[in-house]
């Protein structure tokens, strides 16, 4: 039986730019680089300042987009070895966010681990959210915050600081090419 919340319901939203944002932030951390909070916040209003109330929305629909597909190929390694993701990823980024209160507040989180188990098994987290009523200013780093999470649990278990970006980079070459 098929889900509302199936992830063929949800937009797709702007990948392309989820991604981008994501991949900034993890290509600064293993460089060595670090911006203070503030100036990364100031470059990231500017940059959604740029895009418009719909652009900001597609951003939001494509970082959610991530955070399932992360989680659909998570699954599927966790799987191959017997194991289940949501026990083996869920506590672990819960974990680390709780480590994080200047950029995720305690009251997200469960927000955040919702949109986890809603992609690990199969629903859209951006439709699952959707249930609940519109995102809110409080949720934007939390949401970025999980998929860099997700994308650097993936470049760990795999040995390759950028093994996340290029699959997703990958998919959307081949999606452009179908």
């Amino acid at each position: 039986m098929s889900s509302p919340c199936g992830p063929e319901h949800a937009p797709a939203g702007d990948v392309g730019a989820a991604l981008m944002m994501i991949d900034s932030r993890l290509k600064a951390i293993h460089d060595g680089r670090s911006q203070t909070d503030a100036e990364q916040q100031a470059l990231t209003d500017q940059f959604a300042a740029s895009l418009g109330p719909r652009g900001v929305d597609d951003i939001l629909d494509g970082a959610c987009t991530l955070i399932y597909m992360f989680m659909q190929w998570l699954r599927m390694a966790y799987e191959e070895h017997g194991k289940d993701v949501i026990e083996c990823v869920v506590p672990n980024l819960v974990a680390t966010m709780r480590m994080m209160p200047r950029s995720v507040r305690p009251e997200a989180i469960p927000t955040m681990a919702g949109l986890l188990v809603a992609a690990g098994t199969g629903l859209s987290p951006s439709l699952w959210r959707k249930q609940y009523g519109d995102w809110t200013m409080d949720e934007m780093n939390p949401l970025e915050a999980t998929a860099f999470l997700l994308a650097e649990h993936i470049n760990r278990l795999t040995d390759d600081c950028d093994f996340a970006t290029r699959m997703i980079t990958e998919a959307l070459t081949r999606a452009d090419e179908a």
